[in-house]
């Protein structure tokens, strides 16, 4: 199967440091990919990389076209979404606006099916229905967390990069939030999934890999990262 999203010998440099060394992911349609590692390791800047956010050596490519001189609008309007991991919601807008400003792209070309989108963001996230006049910087954590993936699924994407989902949320928020990560991938939506929450990442996950210091050190099926004794030890604190 052809992949989704290629990331391919991609670097990363912040100046004259290296923060990513040649990594290679690959994300099939219909999947979810999660890549865990601790603070530092890269994560975030190769999701950024694979947005138009930063500067990168390698090859990164979106449904078989090279994103290298993709602008971050077009990445959007072809279905590449990025949910970042401060939400960066705007605060003094209501739900409703932040949720139509996801569709932004969809507005400039005349879609006539956003008001559909919005009932369907809805159904998917009834506490965002039930507080859909109220500003979004009063909403909780768990709720800010369900209005930033609610407005990129505005957007339409394909594949939706999620960076730490679950930071600073209540246990029992962070179950509810995978459970929706889950319930996108039944609807058709690929998952690109950035977390530190290494045990919740790899249950929901088809495909894994662990980057540390820049550097991808393993990959492979979810359910055999799960009992790598090098995870199991680093991430789910288990001793082999």
């Amino acid at each position: 199967m052809a992949s989704l999203l290629s990331i391919r010998d991609v670097s990363i440099r912040y100046g004259k440091v290296e923060a990513v060394h040649r990594v290679s992911v690959e994300v099939e349609p219909g999947t979810i990919v999660t890549v865990i590692g601790p603070n530092g390791a890269g994560k975030t800047t190769l999701l950024s990389a694979a947005m138009g956010l930063l500067a990168f050596e390698g090859s990164i490519a979106f449904d078989g076209v090279s994103l290298a001189t993709a602008s971050i609008e077009e990445r959007v309007a072809n279905g590449l979404c990025l949910v970042p991991e401060r939400r960066e919601l705007f605060a003094e807008m209501s739900v409703a606006d932040n949720l139509e400003l996801g569709a932004f792209c969809r507005y400039r070309r005349r879609d006539a099916s956003i008001r559909a989108s919005l009932d369907e963001v809805y159904q998917l996230f009834p506490r965002l229905a039930d507080r859909r006049a109220q500003l979004a910087g009063t909403l909780s954590g768990g709720e800010r967390q369900m209005l930033a993936l609610g407005r990129a699924l505005m957007s339409k994407p394909r594949l939706l990069m999620l960076d730490e989902p679950s930071l600073g949320l209540a246990p029992i928020i962070v179950r509810e939030i995978f459970q929706i990560i889950t319930s996108l991938k039944a609807t058709g939506v690929s998952i690109l999934l950035v977390e530190q929450n290494a045990r919740a990442a790899l249950q929901v996950s088809d495909t894994g890999y662990v980057l540390e210091t820049g550097e991808l050190v393993l990959s492979g099926p979810s359910p055999e990262l799960i009992h790598n004794p090098r995870v199991a030890q680093s991430y789910l604190g288990q001793h082999a």
